[in-house]
């Protein structure tokens, strides 16, 4: 079997389980290192160069060296260089765009709403992750005991927060809370969970505004993956690449909920998903609609093959 680390930097759990959405696709069962990095190239990488043992933190980069590296974050990439120079053997996949050493990947994976491109790169629609049916169908036996009593037509909703170019203002949760009770109202049953990002006020608004609906308070098992196993409809904050992309790749309706901000880069993402027939913008009612559902982790994964297979 192929020998495979997954890099990344600690604390970017979004990007390391893109990684690990990738290696699942491919069958393999990676180490995980979790690295950081020291003076200077904590403040220069990755132009500063010149990566040595000393360079990194966290998780050793020492023999054996694997035969695939994935990484992603921007501190990966020296530990990629630095594990290329002692490993030519050893493939290199970078998920993201890595905005500098281009050349050292022998393959990036990127979504479709940043701009690079290249011989070395693949275009995705959105971002890999780890949804599979195999993992929604283990998640919904479960959690059966929690959400199979819930009103029908089932809703999860996924509230994210504040971020670089959005924000949940109290407003907005006000108008989105006015929303679900609605839904409630018509007989829809409320799978909720927010995230550390969304603050203790607008936690606070959402609770006391939705007596009766599921909302994970934190404790036990995370539901979200049965949340989307159980859902109708999936409604999530317009703030997460990673939610909507995890919410398009089920083939459930997907309802982008609105948030004040955003950015040139998200209005792209948008626009090629809804192109794409997966999200739509929600505005107070919720209807069925089929489209493809996302398979961008086993797209990287195929690419992955094709690579490995050339260099045997």
């Amino acid at each position: 079997m192929t020998s495979c680390w997954i890099v990344t930097e600690h604390g970017l759990t979004g990007t390391e389980n893109q990684c690990r959405g990738v290696a699942a696709a491919m069958g393999l069962d990676p180490v995980i290192k979790r690295i950081g990095l020291r003076q200077p190239w904590k403040t220069l990488s990755p132009f500063l160069g010149f990566e040595c043992a000393c360079t990194f933190t966290g998780d050793p980069l020492t023999a054996p060296w694997p035969d695939l590296v994935i990484a992603s974050g921007r501190k990966s990439i020296a530990a990629a260089r630095y594990i290329k120079k002692r490993s030519p053997h050893t493939k290199l996949v970078q998920i993201q765009d890595p905005r500098a050493a281009h050349k050292i990947f022998d393959l990036i994976a990127v979504p479709h709403h940043d701009p690079a491109r290249g011989d070395n790169i693949l275009v995705t629609d959105a971002a890999p992750n780890m949804i599979t049916p195999e993992k929604l169908k283990a998640a919904r036996t479960q959690f059966a005991p929690l959400l199979e009593n819930i009103a029908q037509p089932r809703v999860a909703v996924l509230i994210g927060g504040d971020s670089k170019a959005h924000k949940l203002t109290t407003a907005r949760m006000i108008t989105l809370c006015a929303h679900l009770k609605n839904l409630m109202d018509h007989g829809y049953g409320l799978m909720i969970t927010a995230s550390r990002r969304t603050g203790a006020a607008q936690k606070k608004i959402l609770t006391e505004s939705l007596p009766g609906a599921l909302i994970w308070d934190g404790t036990g098992d995370n539901p979200y993956h049965g949340f989307l196993a159980w859902a109708d409809y999936i409604m999530v904050t317009a703030d997460s690449v990673s939610m909507i992309a995890e919410a398009a790749t089920t083939g459930k309706p997907v309802y982008l909920i609105p948030l004040d901000g955003g950015s040139r880069r998200f209005d792209r993402f948008y626009h090629h998903l809804q192109k794409h027939g997966a999200v739509r913008p929600f505005e107070g009612t919720l209807s069925p609609y089929d489209y493809v559902p996302l398979h961008d982790a086993g797209l990287v994964a195929e690419s992955i093959h094709k690579l490995m297979q050339t260099a045997k």
